[in-house]
This record gives structure tokens, C-alpha cells and sequence, in this order.
């Protein structure tokens, strides 16, 4: 049976600082992140002795662990990959991701409205969870999602491309309880050139939802 591996991280712990910490992309990264995919794995061998017996009397527990521990594995994939030490500022022609600043306007009204909705999303999710910018296959547009733990709350079929991640164990260590602060320095990292990679990936996959046969 294929197994979930923890991928090793696009840059060294110290890449994100001073926004983001070595310590705190070591533990994030080595520990947490690990954690879920551990849980992914070991949850797929419960579910595996589950069908072997035809025992089913926490089918519900083991479902929900599977879609909390590898939801999270995929975010946190994404969220590494989302930074970069050079990054930051807005997407632009200049930098060949015209494409992806032409769609968050039309999405949003303009890049400054985008960035607002997604920092206070992200900012204002209660207790743990993420602010995502996702690729809606259906209408095609991008849309801002509030993502509680690490799947509840968010449309079918919806592809994410730009995350940030919103539970203590991101920021605690550097910005304490000021998750805000820690949302504004985010924007100082962001990797645009990745974002736009999934953004045209995502568009090429639209068509794998079907919606009516």
C-alpha cells in the first residue's frame, strides 16, 4: 500500500527569517508537519484492519482522522512551497505571472482587495485553522477560503494555491498571540511564481470535475 512521506523542505530553516524563524520552520517542518503525515499513515493501516475484520465501529473517528491528518500533510506541502526568502510585494506582468494578477483582479477587484480579504480571513479564523486563495473550477474564478483544523469549511472541487497557515504553532514562538502581525509579515515571503504555477495547473485540471454527465 503507498505511504505519505514527509517532503524535505525548498530552502534551508533560516530562508524565511526575519520573518519566519529557524526555530520555528524546524519544529513547524520537522515536527508538526511530520506528525501529520504519520497520522495519514497510520490511520490508512487502521482503516486496512478495519476491512481485513469487517469491524466497523469507528469508521466515523478513523474517516475524520484521515481527512484531518492528510488535509494537513497537503497544506503544508503547499505552504512551504508558497515561500520563498525573495519573494513578497504583489504579482505583476513584469515577472511573468501577468496571467495570475490578471485573475485576482477580475476575482477581486483589484490586488489591494484581494490582499485585505485574505489577511483578515486568515487573521480572524476562529481557533486553528488557514486562509487560502483557491482556484474555483466551477464559475473559474479565485476565491478567498477560511479552512477550520485543516479540511472543514471549504467549497468541493475548490484547488488551493496560496496558503497561510494560521494555527499557533506557525507563528507562537516569534510573534506570540499576535496572529495578525505574523499574517502581515506573510505577504513579505510569498513565493508569486509558485502561485501562479498552480493557478495554471489548476486551470488545466478544471475539466476533471464533472458536475452533470
Amino acid at each position: 500500500m503507498a505511504t505519505y512521506t514527509l517532503p524535505e523542505l525548498p530552502y534551508d530553516y533560516s530562508a524565511l527569517a526575519p520573518v519566519i524563524s529557524p526555530e520555528i520552520i524546524e519544529l513547524h517542518h520537522d515536527k508538526h508537519h511530520a506528525a501529520y503525515v504519520k497520522g495519514a499513515n497510520d490511520t490508512l493501516e487502521q482503516l486496512a484492519e478495519a476491512r481485513d475484520k469487517d469491524q466497523w465501529g469507528a469508521i466515523n473517528g478513523l474517516e475524520k482522522n484521515l481527512a484531518f491528518h492528510l488535509s494537513g500533510h497537503i497544506l503544508h506541502s503547499i505552504y512551504w512551497h508558497n515561500m520563498t526568502g525573495d519573494g513578497g510585494g504583489e504579482p505583476l506582468e513584469k515577472d511573468g505571472v501577468g496571467e495570475l494578477a490578471d485573475a485576482i483582479a477580475e476575482s477581486f477587484g483589484s490586488f489591494e482587495k484581494f490582499k485585505a480579504q485574505l489577511t483578515k480571513a486568515s487573521a480572524t479564523t476562529q481557533g486553528s485553522g488557514w486562509g487560502v486563495l483557491a482556484y474555483e473550477p466551477v464559475t473559474g474564478r479565485l476565491i478567498v477560503e477560511q479552512i477550520y483544523d485543516h479540511q472543514g469549511n471549504v467549497g468541493q472541487g475548490s484547488v488551493p494555491i496560496l496558503v497561510f497557515d494560521a494555527w499557533e504553532h506557525a507563528f507562537y514562538l516569534q510573534y506570540k498571540n499576535q496572529k495578525v502581525d505574523f499574517i502581515e509579515a506573510m505577504w513579505r515571503v510569498v513565493n508569486w511564481q509558485d502561485v501562479a504555477k498552480r493557478y495554471a495547473s489548476a486551470r488545466e485540471r478544471a475539466n476533471n470535475l464533472l458536475l452533470a454527465p
